[in-house]
């Protein structure tokens, strides 16, 4: 697996594996069993780089990550994430709350859920407008100088939010949404990412499995499947959406890989600062992921890749109205 650098310091695989659909999100979690198998796996065809949050589950995808991982936690580079609040009873946030001493206690659950001894990166999940960006990374930057923390990291934050919070404490990676059809961050974010030096990790490349082809029909989602909830999934829209699925998977036949291959190699192009971290449950989608990582690209191959499936035409939003205020602030 060829690998990739966040900051100016962080080694990871060239394409990370997103941990949330192990245990929320999307149906039926996985089995313990099924879930370290998956995990283990993953590190035997090279991935190095695992992200997880206290959120998913909530708890538990922590767990089962640490549980996973124990046996490699030297190979390894685990994310994991703060800034919700989490109330007993409630699988759902019941808001955002990124106050130091709520950071501390987050680090500290996060540890021993995850059984390590120090988090490789520790990123603020939703930026919390209650409180200054300069006191998140103070005390992200407190928890690094205490050897509990080695990276700080930002999630759908906004370009002066990133200013403000290197300018306090030198953040590692900006994590976002991204993906041929999520082309938000190219405006500012990844801009001004570069320009201070941060990797980029797009969460989502492959639009929730959309792109990949993997759902055509909202009626085949489970009843309690997070994307039920997204414009972008209604009906309507994802019958607008499928003729640029189809398109994307002429490309790819012609080219002789999966549509997920060619979404994800197209963000593998878009520099070496960006690292994807695709979700999955089954390893045979895990091997197709990471194939993807030596699949080479002309620069027209990209253009038509781009033509395939262009932003003015993709219908619905990414999240409803309150997913939407609560990303690029």
């Amino acid at each position: 697996m060829k690998t990739r650098k966040l900051g100016d310091g962080l080694k990871v695989s060239a394409i990370g594996l997103g941990c949330m659909g192990i245990s929320a999100a999307y149906g039926t979690p996985m089995a313990e069993a099924d879930a370290i198998a998956l995990l283990r796996g993953a590190v035997e065809r090279g991935v190095s780089f695992f992200d997880t949050a206290e959120v998913y589950g909530p708890y538990v995808n922590e767990e089962v990550v640490g549980r996973g991982l124990a046996p490699v936690r030297d190979r390894v580079v685990i994310a994991t994430k703060f800034g919700f609040r989490l109330e007993p009873g409630r699988k759902s946030p019941a808001g955002v709350d990124s106050r130091p001493t709520h950071i501390r206690e987050v680090c500290d659950a996060s540890l021993k859920r995850l059984g390590v001894e120090v988090i490789d990166l520790f990123y603020q999940h939703r930026v919390d407008p209650d409180v200054p960006i300069e006191d998140v990374a103070g005390a992200v930057g407190e928890l690094v100088a205490a050897g509990k923390v080695k990276h700080f990291g930002l999630s759908e934050a906004g370009a002066q939010t990133i200013r403000r919070a290197h300018a306090v404490h030198p953040v590692a990676a900006v994590q976002s949404e991204w993906s041929l059809w999520v082309r938000d961050p190219e405006a500012e974010v990844l801009p001004t990412c570069r320009e201070l030096g941060i990797g980029f990790v797009p969460y989502s490349p492959l639009g929730r499995g959309f792109l990949a082809g993997a759902v055509t029909d909202s009626a085949t989602l489970a009843a309690d499947d997070f994307r039920r909830t997204l414009p972008r999934f209604e009906p309507g829209a994802m019958a607008a959406n499928l003729p640029l699925v189809d398109t994307l998977k002429r490309l790819a036949a012609a080219r002789g890989c999966t549509p997920a291959q060619l979404a994800l190699a197209w963000l593998l192009h878009q520099g070496n600062d960006v690292v994807p971290i695709p979700g999955t449950t089954r390893l045979s989608r895990l091997e197709e992921n990471v194939a993807a990582v030596d699949l080479a690209l002309s620069a027209d191959e990209l253009a038509a890749i781009e033509a395939a499936v262009p932003e003015t035409a993709v219908a619905g939003a990414r999240y409803n109205a309150a997913g939407l205020a609560a990303v690029n602030r």
